[in-house]
């Protein structure tokens, strides 16, 4: 890969990430490569404009940050094909970033020009939400992309605020949950708040959504694993006159009226994120992260 222009995301309010970004910006620079920094409190339109004023797009975005800045920038960057390389700074190894050992040696920059790396596709999920007008006309008053997850939750701050919410998947109703809420995640997603939530964990490469009721009242209600080729729709069931709110990747969006309802789809663009092939494998990730047992031999040798 030929860098000539790198555009560089790091955190913000972290005195870490800024210098970070620096650093970063001065390894390049004795590369001779151009970069531009930019703090993750931007929103889309600005980002919008100010890769506009740039001379040419950057063939890399790399983002320091943690899991919650890759998910903004990947969102902000939606309708643009550039792949993302992000290293996880300030916090604990993440599921989207690598280690950020390869930025503080500068090996990064061999790598990527050397294409020593796989560049990941991850499915996006996509949703519009329509509003129905005299019960026959309906019209699409916003859209949203999430690369983690949709989900809805009651607007009450009261306690333990129950909703009911019935999902429509390909033309078919197929249930209605009570409880907290619903979660609609990708498969990247299915390591955030779905796992939380008590959800299967699903591999990134696997086209899938996974459909997990936020603690239901029912036992019947059960998380599901589809297709990412279904169509799911969301709508409130307005028994108690309870509106829910749209989130997506722990961001609000909006509130769902009684006309109102979401359809969510696969995101046409997925996203494009660099993974090192000498970086760990996704299930040494979950083995720290989740802190399972791994390979006990190994320990075992250390111990010796």
């Amino acid at each position: 890969m030929k860098l000539s222009l790198v555009l560089i995301i790091y955190r913000s309010n972290s005195s870490i990430a800024k210098k970070s970004s620096e650093f970063c910006e001065n390894a390049l620079k004795d590369r001779n490569i151009k970069s531009r920094r930019i703090e993750s409190d931007f929103d889309k339109n600005e980002l919008n404009k100010y890769i506009i004023n740039l001379n040419s797009l950057p063939e890399v975005v790399i983002v320091l940050g943690g899991d919650g800045t890759v998910l903004k920038s990947a969102n902000a960057l939606v309708n643009y094909d550039i792949p993302l390389l992000s290293f996880n700074i300030g916090g604990n190894l993440g599921f989207l970033t690598q280690e950020k050992d390869f930025l503080l040696n500068h090996s990064f920059i061999e790598i990527l020009e050397k294409e020593e790396f796989v560049i990941n596709f991850r499915n996006r999920l996509h949703c519009d939400v329509y509003r129905c007008e005299n019960h026959k006309e309906k019209k699409i008053i916003k859209s949203y992309d999430a690369l983690n997850d949709f989900y809805f939750k009651s607007v009450e701050e009261d306690i333990s605020p129950t909703n009911h919410i019935q999902i429509e998947i390909d033309n078919e109703k197929v249930n209605e949950y009570k409880g907290d809420g619903l979660i609609i995640s990708s498969s990247t997603g299915s390591t955030a708040y779905s796992m939380a939530a008590g959800g299967p964990i699903v591999h990134p490469s696997i086209n899938a959504f996974v459909i997990n009721p936020i603690c239901p009242m029912s036992l019947a209600s059960r998380p599901i694993i589809i297709p990412d080729t279904s169509k799911v729709i969301i709508r409130a069931i307005q028994k108690n006159k309870r509106e829910i709110k749209l989130w997506k990747d722990g961001s609000k969006c909006m509130t769902i009226k009684e006309s109102d309802y979401c359809e969510i789809n696969k995101e046409t663009k997925p996203c494009k994120m660099i993974k090192f092939d000498k970086s760990i494998s996704y299930y040494k990730t979950l083995i720290k992260k989740l802190d399972w047992k791994g390979d006990l031999s190994l320990k075992n040798n250390q111990i010796n």
